[in-house]
């Protein structure tokens, strides 16, 4: 391999800036492909960002047994969904992996072992999101996954093992929704602004929490109430905010955008950390 080679890859890993941190409430995949003040949200704070080496994202769809990194050069887009119209199934998003960026990843946590992955790629909950932060495809992405095993403190300090990524260019995403109840959606007022009661009890409640950096209290969101119950029904679309938070130092402000209810039982709420 030619030297120059060998630093161009060494290079993405190189000390810099203290990356921000996201969490992006990604709601329906149609926000793929629609164009809704979501996704001017989304592309709007990507101007506020400096340009990274790589991104890191905790999507809610990808729960494992185990923890893992994707790890290949070209992850596949995947289209975990259905219903869908064909357009939504005909995008494609061909960022290109880091298997320097996963080995990376993988080294820093000792909390457990970490799996490098061959198979997964880039699900629904990553591209259709960050095609809109960077739609030319040109910023390495990896995924790790959620071990559904694990209780929320484990992944909050799961997470602060990979801290110093954050100083080598590597922008962290974490993808889901913080209030997201399927089973109580008005699915005839999807596209509607507007949140049940207890869904902007909830949605409150957090934000609170998030500004006074009082991050115990939602990691142990199962004491907060019937709010955060109905929120909250199963753990997999909150806890990517846990990974987000637990990277966050204690002075760092929050911006929240995108802080609007959909279809009665869904946040789109979304937050950026740092500058």
């Amino acid at each position: 391999m030619k030297l120059q080679e060998l630093n161009s890859m060494i290079a993405p890993m190189g000390k810099t800036p203290k990356m921000p941190l996201l969490f992006l409430g990604h709601g329906s995949p149609m926000n793929a492909i629609e164009e809704n003040e979501f996704v001017a949200g989304f592309r709007n704070i990507a101007k506020d960002i400096p340009k990274p080496n790589a991104v890191l994202c905790v999507s809610a769809h990808w729960e494992t047994k185990g923890t893992f990194v994707t790890a290949m050069q070209n992850p596949p887009t995947i289209h975990d969904f259905g219903g869908f119209p064909r357009e939504l199934f005909a995008v494609q998003y061909p960022a290109p992996g880091s298997p320097e960026l996963a080995r990376e990843t993988k080294s820093l946590i000792s909390k457990t072992e970490v799996g490098l992955d061959d198979k997964w790629g880039l699900d629904h909950g990553a591209w259709s999101v960050i095609k809109h932060l960077y739609p030319q495809a040109d910023i390495p992405v990896i995924q790790m996954s959620i071990d559904y095993r694990q209780k929320p403190q484990y992944h909050y300090e799961l997470a602060r093992e990979i801290k110093s990524l954050r100083e080598k260019g590597v922008l962290v995403i974490g993808s889901g929704n913080m209030v997201h109840n399927l089973r109580m959606v008005e699915w005839r007022r999807l596209n509607e602004t507007f949140g049940f009661d207890w869904a902007i009890e909830a949605n409150d409640k957090m934000k609170s929490f998030i500004l006074d950096g009082n991050h115990q209290e939602l990691i142990n969101f199962r004491s907060q109430g019937k709010a955060f119950d109905l929120a909250i029904p199963t753990p997999e679309h909150y806890i990517p905010l846990l990974y987000t938070l637990a990277l966050k130092d204690e002075k760092e402000k929050v911006q929240f955008f995108n802080d609007k209810a959909v279809a009665g039982s869904l946040t789109m709420t979304s937050l950026k950390i740092g500058h």
